[in-house]
Order: C-alpha cells, then sequence, then structure tokens
C-alpha cells in the first residue's frame, strides 16, 4: 500500500511540473531544473537534430503500438479456447514478404534524413568568422586568426560568480560571435582527448592531440549558451565549462577592437624575456 501511494504521488508530482510549463521545458542556452527533451534549438543544424529527434520517438511510438496490437490479436484469436486446433501452416509468402519488406522501409526511412542531417553538420559552408578551440586540462583557450588575438577561458569560482550567472558553466572570458553568421569552429587538443560541446547549437566534436577538427554553426539569436566539455579528460573534467556569446554585428565589432587590445601579444619581445616572465 505504502508502494502504491508513492508511485501516485511520484505521478502525480511529474504531472504538476509537466503542467506547470517552463520548468520542466528545456531551457535556451543552458540546462533547466526537471528538463524534459534537448535544450531550445538555437541553430538551423540544432533545428534538424530537434526534428529527426522527434522523427525517431513517433516512428519508435508506431512500432512499439503495432506490435502491442499484433500481440494482442494473437492472445485472443489464438488462444487454446478460442483456436483449439492450431493451424500447421509452416510458410506463409505474404506475411513473409511484409515482416522482410516493412523493416528495410522502417531502415530506409531513418537512414535518408539520417545520411542529410550527417552531411549537413560536416560540410562547412563559406564561413564569416573563425575561431580556433583548444582545449586544455582544465580550461580552453580561444585563438581569432583573422584578428590575431587569443585568451583562456577558465571557469568561475563561486566566490567571483555573479548571482545571475549559472554555477560550474559561467567564465572568465566568452567566446563571443555574432549573430545570423556562419562561424567555424576549428578545434584541438593541447594535451589530452577534449570535447567542444555546444547543445543550443547542435555541435558536439573531439579536440584531438595533432589533429584539427572543424564544425560550423549559425546562431540565430542573442544570448548567452553553454556546454562543457563531453569526453573524459582527467581529474577537473567536470570544470571546464564552455560559454559562447552571441551578440550583433556591432556589439562584436566593438568587442574585436578591445579584445585586440586587452589580449595582444608583444611579439616582439625576445625569447629569454619571455621565458623569464614565464618564472616568474
Amino acid at each position: 500500500m505504502l508502494v502504491l501511494k508513492r508511485l501516485i504521488a511520484f505521478v502525480v508530482t511529474g504531472v504538476t511540473v509537466i503542467a506547470s510549463g517552463g520548468v520542466a521545458l528545456a531551457g535556451l542556452g543552458q540546462p533547466t531544473p526537471w528538463e524534459l527533451g534537448l535544450q531550445t534549438s538555437a541553430s538551423p543544424v540544432m533545428d534538424d537534430i530537434v526534428w529527426f529527434h522527434d522523427f525517431l520517438l513517433w516512428l519508435t511510438a508506431a512500432i512499439v503500438l503495432l506490435v502491442l496490437a499484433l500481440l494482442a490479436i494473437v492472445v485472443v484469436k489464438f488462444n487454446a479456447r478460442a483456436n483449439p486446433v492450431p493451424s500447421r501452416t509452416t510458410h506463409n509468402t505474404a506475411i513473409e514478404m511484409i515482416w522482410t519488406v516493412v523493416p528495410v522501409l522502417i531502415l530506409v526511412a531513418v537512414a535518408v534524413p539520417s545520411f542529410r542531417l550527417l552531411f549537413y553538420q560536416l560540410k562547412v559552408p563559406p564561413a564569416e568568422v573563425t575561431v580556433k578551440v583548444t582545449g586544455k586540462q582544465w580550461f580552453w583557450s580561444y585563438s581569432y586568426p583573422d584578428s590575431k588575438f587569443e585568451f583562456d577561458s577558465l571557469m568561475l569560482q563561486d566566490k567571483d560568480r555573479k548571482p545571475e550567472q549559472p554555477r560550474l558553466l559561467a567564465v572568465d572570458n566568452e567566446m563571443v560571435v555574432p549573430v545570423n553568421k556562419v562561424v567555424r569552429v576549428q578545434v584541438i587538443g593541447a594535451d589530452v582527448i577534449h570535447s567542444f560541446s555546444v547543445p543550443s547549437f547542435g555541435i558536439k566534436i573531439d579536440a584531438i592531440p595533432g589533429r584539427l577538427n572543424e564544425t560550423w554553426f549559425k546562431a540565430e539569436r542573442e544570448g548567452m549558451y553553454y556546454g562543457q566539455c563531453s569526453q573524459l579528460c582527467g581529474r577537473d573534467h567536470a570544470f571546464m565549462p564552455i560559454a559562447v556569446h552571441v551578440v550583433s554585428q556591432q556589439e562584436y565589432t566593438a568587442w574585436l577592437e578591445q579584445a585586440k587590445k586587452k589580449y595582444a601579444t608583444d611579439n616582439a619581445a625576445p625569447p629569454n624575456a619571455i621565458a623569464a616572465a614565464g618564472g616568474n
């Protein structure tokens, strides 16, 4: 009885959370408490991923209902009471053709959009912004080759975090990109294998030492988008978040000018001076 009461309470709680709306729905750019489903899409690639995900759910539900209906028919029509003299038929050409052709059609229905989505993800269109991302133990470095500057991005500690910034996701220096622009992301690892993943953009690609991988996204909404390293990379794997700040083109241009000064390096300094500075 106690187990039944707890089960009913759990179901009621789940229904209440779902009915309450926002708290149970996926948020934009970051995880949401009691989240159901994928994070809200902010790029064309993620739009296709969400569509394919929902398509597979409906297809799976249809298959489950079909199999359930067939089992019900067999149980009702072919039990010992309703069918005391069982048929001794060993072959049925029509049935064998159906259970061969239908699975093939299902696989084709899954394969066609799947291959189309993979091709869409992997074929990088002409980029308007290029960012090189280097995974390190345990933080990210962002380089803007066209503007010739680079900076590190580390997770904020609780004492440095503002109240509105999410714990374990906020960083000191975000990757900044303009809205509605194709951004090519080149990814590499400096030490071990990491994985660069931002769910709202539908991107996830390994950062491998000695190998330059690349992906792309086109953010269609301004805002802050968070991700995390999704490859077990050592002790602080859980503490190397990704933060991408999507801004207007005007704000991006202004940020670029500030970043060039803020993250400028003295290329004219002799190697001995640089080594001495690092040693101090």
